[in-house]
């Protein structure tokens, strides 16, 4: 095949792929494909000294039934925040791995799933995939350490109160490393 004509098929390739990325319809899934792939990486532990210590545990949330949860109940404990949105890609990527990892830890674990969207589009979300999680929702101003301007941020917290894995992205949580990082933060 001559240059000319393996360069007229990329363009052309190219092409659909940027077609594709501008119709509403198909940017989505294109987007979580693409971030499926980032997505088979595992978060990394922080070295114990740049470990950030929860400033505070005074955190109000509530779930989708409206039942209220306090933060400060999570202390103690080891406990998994996910900031995420239905919109986003990447944390749409990364839910499968997070819902093995809550299926097999929900008891030992107190994982907070967390969004500021609408009940009945978190509701269709969680529906459509079949997912059987507990999303919370804000409603006091979150601690420091947790704040958050992107998602996905995921962050697994010791029973002490230190981030041990502060990831933002993408990522593989049902991963060898987490699952024995969360083993060893449940001996601590």
């Amino acid at each position: 095949m001559s240059k000319s004509k393996k360069n007229k098929i990329s363009n052309i390739i190219f092409a659909v792929f940027i077609l594709l990325m501008i119709i509403p319809q198909t940017r989505q899934p294109i987007q979580v494909f693409l971030q499926k792939g980032l997505a088979m990486i595992s978060p990394s532990v922080e070295d114990k000294s740049d470990q950030k210590h929860i400033d505070s545990y005074q955190w109000k949330l509530t779930d989708l039934n409206g039942v209220p949860f306090n933060f400060k109940s999570a202390e103690g404990k080891v406990v998994l925040v996910n900031f995420w949105a239905t919109w986003c890609p990447p944390c749409i990527a990364e839910m499968p791995s997070l819902v093995k990892l809550h299926d097999d830890y929900k008891d030992k674990v107190q994982f907070l799933f967390v969004s500021n969207e609408d009940k009945a589009v978190i509701e269709a979300f969680l529906k459509k995939r079949e997912f059987n999680l507990s999303i919370h929702q804000p409603i006091s101003a979150i601690p420091k350490a947790l704040t958050t301007s992107t998602i996905p941020r995921t962050l697994l917290i010791s029973k002490d109160g230190r981030i041990v894995i502060d990831k933002t992205g993408a990522s593989d949580w049902n991963s060898n490393t987490v699952r024995e990082t969360i083993d060893a933060l449940l001996l601590e």
